[in-house]
């Protein structure tokens, strides 16, 4: 017998549910602990409420049926059933990295159900066909990986990377951080990997110009890869501007907490 298809979400929610909503988006091996108060308390102070969804393959969200479950227009339409669910009309939607990616997905397939987008560390896909091919494989060998490796050799391994290398700077948050993420199912993570990795998600670039919800996108300045990215969406999208915050590697949300809070505030308040 065929296991029924069935994503329950995960949630987290704070403030009054009379506001305006936001909805938080992690990153991969992420959660919705992720938000913590630095960031979500000068949200909720300013009127808003705050609703953080654990994805597919992460913390306490369970996921039954088959890999499809795991693909982004799957996940898409099951973050859409939860706000209808839970009553949340138009809420504003913030994502980063590979929630940043979903994010954007969303506000290009469903955009009648959503404010405003706040983008971090983001993008569209990829463009060329010889670039999508090379990260295909790079998110095949990412999955060996962490099958073969012991997981906290392997998270040291990741966050160890230029990308990630300013985040030791709060060394106290950063080793909290790992530890969230070792309660993580590994099997869950490889099938996120490869249902909404960045190999396996369509591009977007072409329907850009399209999208007519205001965006924020958010990157550090260390970032430049995702800083010429969001230069790219801000050439494209015709209600988007960028923010670089100087000093500061992928994770902008992770390293300046309250700035973040603050850029984020006054976009959504705006």
């Amino acid at each position: 017998m065929t296991e029924p298809n069935i994503i329950r979400l995960h949630y987290q929610r704070r403030g009054d549910p009379r506001h305006q909503a936001v909805l938080l988006l992690h990153g991969f091996m992420g959660s919705a602990d992720d938000w913590d108060e630095e960031i979500t308390d000068p949200l909720v102070e300013s009127g808003l409420q705050v609703l953080a969804v654990d994805l597919p393959g992460h913390g306490r969200t369970v996921v039954q049926g088959d890999k499809e479950n795991y693909r982004m227009e799957c996940v898409a339409t099951a973050i859409v059933n939860l706000l209808q669910e839970l009553g949340i009309e138009s809420p504003h939607l913030l994502g980063y990295s590979m929630g940043g990616r979903l994010a954007l997905y969303m506000a290009v397939r469903h955009s009648q159900h959503f404010r405003r987008i706040v983008l971090e560390s983001a993008s569209p896909g990829l463009e060329a066909k010889t670039v999508w091919y090379a990260r295909v494989l790079a998110d095949a060998e990412l999955a060996r990986r962490m099958h073969t490796q012991p997981m906290e050799p392997f998270l040291r391994e990741w966050y160890a990377q230029p990308l990630f290398a300013s985040m030791a700077t709060r060394p106290e948050r950063l080793e909290r951080l790992i530890a969230r993420r070792m309660e993580n199912d590994l099997q869950g993570l490889q099938m996120s990997l490869q249902g909404m990795g960045t190999g396996a998600q369509v591009s977007l670039w072409s329907e850009l110009p399209s999208v007519n919800l205001p965006i924020l996108l958010i990157a550090g300045g260390n970032d430049s890869k995702f800083c010429v990215i969001g230069r790219q969406i801000e050439t494209r999208c015709p209600f988007s501007s960028l923010e670089i915050v100087p000093g500061c590697g992928h994770n902008v949300h992770f390293e300046r907490p309250r700035e973040y809070a603050k850029l984020v505030r006054e976009f959504l308040h705006d």
